[in-house]
């Protein structure tokens, strides 16, 4: 295996709360702190930890998104991605047009493996690997838990409903990635200083013959109804009693 390409995604910092705007248009997203998608810095980590095997693979870590999303890339490649590719645009990217734009980048640099996050913090889609994979025309595995390489194979334990279930699948493959998997690095300041002077390339949706196209229109946004205050109950048999009166059982 010669080159893995890991896809990211900017993203509200988990730790941020997020605000909705008071005319109900979408969330204030104004000062508010970006960082890389949680579950695409497992699948970052994890290609890192394939190269640390011994395996001589280099890494590419690439995003769509504003100029900012320089800073994310920055940061993979602080964590020991080899080199960077932003797609830059001002457009909303919705999982289509996002799995069309890692594809055009593909077949430029006919990577072995592709690795992402299952899903991102923001919308929680949950299709870009799939759509991606479907697209390339190559096998997927979603939900990794585990991964293995050896002998042009992937060997993925995924995470499904029944318990744990694994999989075989030729590479080039698409691999999506669960948060058991792994455990990020810490990024230290000399990664930091190093990465300033790694290669990042950026590039334009049009130029990799890609356009953007909205499938979907949001109407309103609201905030999470406020939860209504709990009650302590002495006993079993109030318990019983209150869960009656409110229709419950």
């Amino acid at each position: 295996m010669k080159k893995i390409m890991v896809c990211i995604k900017r993203v509200v910092d988990y730790n941020v709360r997020v605000r909705v705007k008071p005319d109900n248009s979408g969330m204030m997203l104004d000062g508010v702190k970006m960082s890389v998608n949680p579950f695409d810095e497992i699948a970052l980590e994890e290609a890192l930890r394939i190269k640390e095997r011994g395996t001589n693979v280099e890494i590419v870590a690439v995003s769509i998104g504003v100029a900012e999303t320089q800073q994310q890339l920055r940061t993979a490649l602080a964590m020991g991605a080899d080199r960077a590719i932003l797609v830059q645009t001002d457009s909303a990217v919705e999982p289509l047009t996002a799995a069309q734009t890692f594809l055009a980048v593909a077949k430029k640099e006919n990577p072995d493996l592709i690795l992402l996050g299952k899903q991102a913090i923001d919308d929680d889609a949950n299709q870009t690997g799939q759509m991606l994979a479907a697209l390339w025309e190559r096998p997927q595995a979603t939900y990794a838990s585990k991964l293995a390489i050896a002998d042009g194979k992937a060997t993925v334990t995924r995470e499904v409903d029944a318990g744990l279930e694994t999989i075989e699948v030729d590479l080039p493959a698409v691999v999506t990635v669960d948060l058991r998997l792994n455990e990020p690095r810490y990024v230290k300041l000399p990664d930091i200083m190093k990465a300033k002077k790694k290669p990042l390339d950026v590039t334009s949706l049009e130029s990799l013959g890609v356009f953007a196209q909205a499938w979907l229109k949001t109407v309103k946004t609201e905030p999470p109804a406020q939860r209504q205050k709990g009650i302590i109950v002495k006993d079993v048999a109030e318990l019983v009693d209150v869960l009656k009166k409110k229709g419950l059982i």
